[in-house]
């Protein structure tokens, strides 16, 4: 394996590295740092845990410490937690040289992050939604945007899925042309979408796309010390069976995420819990942004042992205590099972999955065991009835109570509230569709 000296990487940035305790580059670190620093294009495709945040950040601090001159680069991220560890880890390989990172994601003031962006940060961290929004709302602002030179898609399936297709076409507006700049991909799951691009026209005076997948990707895209296990539990008793879960000799100190397919069961699991005398925090979308970065923050603190969320929390975040994910509900696509189980056994570590099956999983679990190539094997270490029962009766108490603080909280009126607006969004969206005409298919690279 090379060094990061011998892939171009400059002394003062291996010092910040080395501070972080990251000595040695990773496969796709050793294999993309090179060529991006030669200006190539680049899709760089690697399980989760590999190192792809550094992959695309020291080559683009390497050539901006050469000429630090306005906005130099723009990352785009799905989500606002992935979006804050990135600028995370920005920060903290430039803090030796004034390295300044504007952060913009929903959830804070607009106008604040509109007028630093206008102040011309050195590297933008962002999520489409809100960028986008700041294009439309203050043109004027976004200028120095024209001018970066690096475009990095983090978590690229997801992007380029329709979700953020809208956003990201107001995005690329403000952008220069890919001509002149280098578009940089990176993603733990190469899919369809990601790999087309290697066939799509290369602008005359650019060099090809570099493109990095891991050999044989699908065979090793769960960590080999990365224990798989599932438990048959019949649907009335979920709670019970993630609370002697939680509890047992096994991982009664683990450090533990428990991933749910919903904002109401991520907060009804977080309340039961939390009345079971557990350290627990949540994470999901009906959360103020504010109580989102404490969750996480109690968790990174070890202030919390448990953390339930939604999706919001699968991609891309690292945490390295993370002993235990719980699959509470399996996700409908195999691939978000692989980013939720990603979360642990990292970088080399060990840690254990479980997932908790009812008979309306069983498809899905065909479906992620198909795609992973894998089969699970079933956790048996709670199979005593008597303790189940114990567990039920404390686990509903609490149940009902968390059903009556929601209640009371008017957490499920907020919900629907949340859900008529996005509904009407929707209908107006679809109405301007029918008036407008559709942009041009997007060139990424």
């Amino acid at each position: 394996m090379k060094s990061f000296e011998e892939i171009g990487v400059p002394a003062w940035l291996r010092e910040a590295l080395h501070a972080m305790r990251i000595t040695t580059p990773t496969p796709i670190q050793a294999a993309t740092i090179p060529e991006i620093l030669k200006g190539r294009d680049c899709i760089g495709g690697a399980k989760t845990g590999s190192g792809k945040t550094i992959a695309f950040a020291a080559p683009m601090l390497t050539k901006w410490a050469e000429d630090p001159c306005g906005i130099f680069g723009i990352v785009l991220t799905p989500t606002r937690e992935l979006a804050m560890q990135i600028a995370e880890q920005f920060t903290a390989l430039g803090a030796n040289i004034n390295l300044r990172v504007e952060l913009v994601i929903g959830g804070e003031s607009m106008i604040e992050q509109s007028n630093r962006i206008k102040e011309n940060p050195d590297f933008v961290i962002a999520t489409p939604g809100r960028l986008a929004h700041i294009m439309m709302e203050h043109p004027d602002d976004v200028r120095g945007l024209k001018r970066v030179k690096y475009l990095v898609l983090d978590e690229a399936d997801r992007l380029l899925t329709d979700t953020f297709g809208e956003d990201l076409a107001t995005c690329m507006n403000s952008l220069p042309e890919p001509t002149k700049r280098q578009t940089l991909l990176f993603t733990a799951t190469v899919t369809d979408s990601v790999r087309s691009l290697k066939d799509k026209h290369v602008e005359d005076g650019k060099q090809p796309v570099f493109i990095y997948e891991l050999d044989k990707m699908d065979d090793v895209i769960i960590p080999e010390k990365l224990y798989l296990g599932f438990m048959l539990t019949p649907f009335m008793v979920k709670e019970a069976m993630l609370h002697d879960l939680l509890t047992g000799e096994d991982y009664v100190d683990a450090s533990c995420i428990v991933f749910v397919n919903r904002s109401e069961t991520a907060e009804t699991l977080r309340r039961i819990l939390f009345k079971l005398d557990i350290k627990v925090t949540s994470l999901h979308s009906q959360l103020p942004q504010q109580e989102r970065t404490n969750s996480l923050q109690r968790f990174r603190a070890g202030a919390a042992r448990v953390l339930v969320t939604t999706d919001l929390g699968s991609r891309g975040l690292d945490i390295p205590i993370v002993k235990l994910v719980i699959n509470y509900d399996i996700p409908r696509d195999p691939d978000d099972f692989i980013h939720r189980v990603g979360r642990t056994a990292r970088a080399g570590r060990k840690g254990d999955a479980i997932s908790l099956v009812t008979p309306n999983d069983i498809k899905r679990i065909m479906a992620i065991e198909k795609r992973i190539d894998r089969k699970m094997e079933e956790y048996k270490k709670i199979t005593d009835n008597q303790l189940i029962k114990k567990s039920l009766k404390a686990v509903s108490k609490a149940k009902v109570e968390a059903r009556m603080d929601m209640e009371r909280d008017g957490f499920n009126t907020r919900t629907k509230l949340r859900k008529r607006r996005l509904e009407l969004e929707r209908d107006y969206e679809e109405g301007a569709e029918k008036h407008v005409k559709k942009s041009d298919k997007i060139h990424w690279v």
